[in-house]
């Protein structure tokens, strides 16, 4: 498109067309730059400043451009963690993420679920905002991003008004094209509104429960695009921090972007939340086969859409093409298109990093790799996720040791009418891969430090401990087997055995002696685990136990049956984190005896007549064998899916 002069805009008459290119950032969990704190490296695949290039790229392609970001923008990282719990900032202290997102001029932002792991006072604080929600003191405005932050569907309990501003009118000055052919400086009126995941008040109770409420997305854009337009927008541009879900709708549904792409007024959608590239002709991701979805053109019924993955390794691009009428501009469909740019140019190249990003966020940046070198213990084995999902336990065990002796220790001192029943752990391995290679816990013997207690706990979450019965543990672990395709052993051809559509983080397994249990993969989801017992004895339906977890997951996190918050009689104040360091420094030396190699849960054997197929990084089959899981071979160095994993088998007669 021309490079247009940009004059005193004035309104444009009928015939007027101009180009104007959304820009998405979305997930970018505080990815500022390419550096993995957990593994102390640089880590060239993901990152804010790669992102800023890109930023940077599509500013000199295109004359006119609105940058947003969708959200979870603020925690993910140990930089992130540092600045909120660590070393707090002051009120006149920029966030990390803001400080960059401001040098790049952002032009407005949604918020995502994860904004709110650190609680209202951190929220309202980094992003100058003043909430008026019971128990929050806060005197003065901070210092936040200079653009505005929106979101449609979250209320406060005390006033019975928006969270934030449910939307914004941008005033986009833009270089267009008059009737005559000749350049005209004018301006477009943008409306950008947002949404996040409802399922917020159970993922985070503890801070939310009594002081905010949401709606659902479809009910809020219902309410708020009509009023947008009559106030003058041109153009409706929403922030749906979520994915796309054809599910009978309800106003807690987690990903709705299905559904409020249906509702009137809206021209082009953000999404995010669920980790996802569109468009994307190759996706097997089930949500982008519903109907009305064009993976391969960026449409949701019709909507220009897109999904900019996560941790910066892409960068959203709407190319909306418009035309005036004389009263109001209109989107010429046909002429728009929709990107997804990738950061990673080819297996080994990536576009060069801005180092003004660093340069903006140096000391933090420096701060955080000084903080995450503290030791806490040692280790003689290799604590790792990369064969987690067929029974490495080395990165697990350790966060349910932990877990457990906490409630222990609990139960003891403040809950004496539980002290008779048994206290289990569960936990997953939150690092399977998902971001490639270089996405799992691996944890080298020697010394632990911060950082190898933050790779093997990955999250923000608290510590709970909920009550249930056999029936209930059952119907956990059988939620937990979801992970696994069912494998037919009759098949000649090679069958995936994990089911990509379930995310790692709800695999949760016991890693206990005092249980075990089988999961036949060749039955159907629900119907999975068999011999589940306790102390060599076969758990009842009524037997009760006690269970360590975390918020999110006690709180209905991954829809676990019966778990809805109900049951927990442990919310505990300590992060899940913190739990596990302090039980490292007490236990000072860990073994792969005590503390990795307890494994509840095993296949039950099949002879089948193909391969059990699954992915994993490239030439760690030994890591496998030395987990005793001798089952275990790689049989391909590329899997042929473009993160550059390797192929292995697992012989499941074994």
């Amino acid at each position: 498109m021309l490079s247009l002069p940009v004059h005193a805009a004035k309104a444009p008459k009928a015939g007027t067309t101009a180009q104007l290119t959304v820009l998405e950032t979305t997930d970018l969990h505080a990815n500022v730059v390419g550096y993995d704190y957990y593994k102390l490296a640089a880590e060239p695949s993901h990152g804010f400043d790669r992102t800023a290039t890109l930023i940077h790229q599509a500013r000199k392609e295109f004359a006119n451009t609105l940058l947003l970001d969708n959200g979870d923008t603020i925690q993910g990282t140990a930089l992130a963690d540092y600045q909120a719990l660590v070393k707090p900032l002051r009120c006149d202290e920029t966030l990390s993420m803001y400080k960059i997102m401001n040098a790049l001029k952002y032009d407005g932002a949604g918020i995502g679920n994860h904004e709110f792991n650190y609680g209202l006072p951190f929220l309202g604080q980094v992003t100058g905002s003043r909430f008026q929600v019971k128990g929050i003191e806060q005197p003065k405005r901070c210092a936040g991003p200079a653009f505005p932050m929106v979101l449609a569907n979250v209320y406060s309990a005390k006033t019975k008004k928006p969270l934030f501003s449910p939307y914004a009118i941008i005033d986009k000055q833009v270089s267009a094209v008059g009737a005559d052919g000749k350049p005209v400086a004018t301006t477009v009126r943008v409306g950008i509104i947002a949404f996040t995941p409802p399922t917020i008040m159970s993922w985070d109770k503890r801070y939310l429960e009594g002081r905010v409420y949401t709606t659902g997305v479809r009910e809020a854009a219902r309410k708020y695009i009509p009023e947008m337009k009559k106030k003058g927008a041109d153009l409706v541009i929403a922030i749906a921090h979520g994915g796309l879900d054809d599910s009978p709708y309800s106003p807690e549904m987690e990903n709705a972007g299905w559904y409020l792409a249906q509702v009137p007024g809206i021209d082009a959608m953000l999404l995010g939340h669920s980790h996802q590239l569109f468009p994307n002709p190759a996706s097997t991701a089930p949500q982008f086969k519903l109907p009305g979805v064009d993976k391969a053109r960026g449409l949701v019924h019709g909507v220009p859409t897109v999904m900019a993955n996560l941790w910066g390794k892409h960068l959203g691009v709407i190319g909306l093409h418009l035309k005036h009428d004389g009263k109001r501009w209109a989107v010429e469909k046909d002429k728009t298109f929709v990107q997804a740019r990738a950061a990673q140019l080819d297996a080994k190249a990536f576009v060069q990093a801005d180092p003004a990003v660093l340069a903006l966020v140096k000391e933090e940046h420096e701060a955080t790799i000084r903080y995450v070198k503290t030791p806490v213990g040692s280790t003689d084995f290799r604590m790792s996720s990369y064969f987690a999902d067929v029974g490495d336990v080395s990165a697990i065990e350790i966060v349910n040791q932990a877990q457990t002796d906490y409630v222990v220790k609990y139960v003891a001192a403040n809950l004496p009418q539980y002290k008779d029943l048994p206290v289990l752990s569960v936990s997953a391995p939150f690092k399977s891969g998902n971001a490639g290679p270089a996405d799992y816990t691996d944890v080298k013997p020697g010394d632990l430090a911060l950082n190898n207690a933050a790779d093997l706990y990955l999250y923000p979450n608290a510590l709970y401990a909920v009550k249930v019965n056999g029936a209930g543990l059952k119907a956990w672990l059988e939620k937990s087997a979801t992970r696994f395709n069912t494998i037919d052993p009759s098949k000649t051809e090679p069958q995936q055995l994990v089911n990509g559509a379930v995310p790692s983080y709800n695999f949760d397994t016991v890693t206990s002696k005092d249980v075990s249990y089988e999961i036949d993969v060749t039955r159907a989801p629900g119907d999975r685990v068999r011999a589940l017992a306790w102390r060599g004895k076969p758990v009842a339906a009524e037997q009760e136990f006690l269970v360590a977890t975390n918020n999110y997951r006690a709180s209905g996190g991954g829809n676990f049956p019966g778990l809805d918050g109900s049951r927990t009689v442990i919310a505990s104040p300590d992060n899940n984190r913190d739990i596990l360091i302090a039980y490292v420094k007490g236990a000072q030396q860990l073994t792969r005896a005590a503390n990795g190699s307890a494994r509840s849960w095993t296949f039950a054997k099949v002879k089948t007549a193909g391969p059990v197929v699954f992915s994993s990084a490239p030439g760690m089959v030994d890591l496998a064998h030395e987990a005793g899981l001798h089952n275990v071979s790689q049989v391909a160095a590329d899997d042929g899916r473009g993160k550059g994993a390797a192929l292995y088998a697992i012989d499941l007669s074994k």
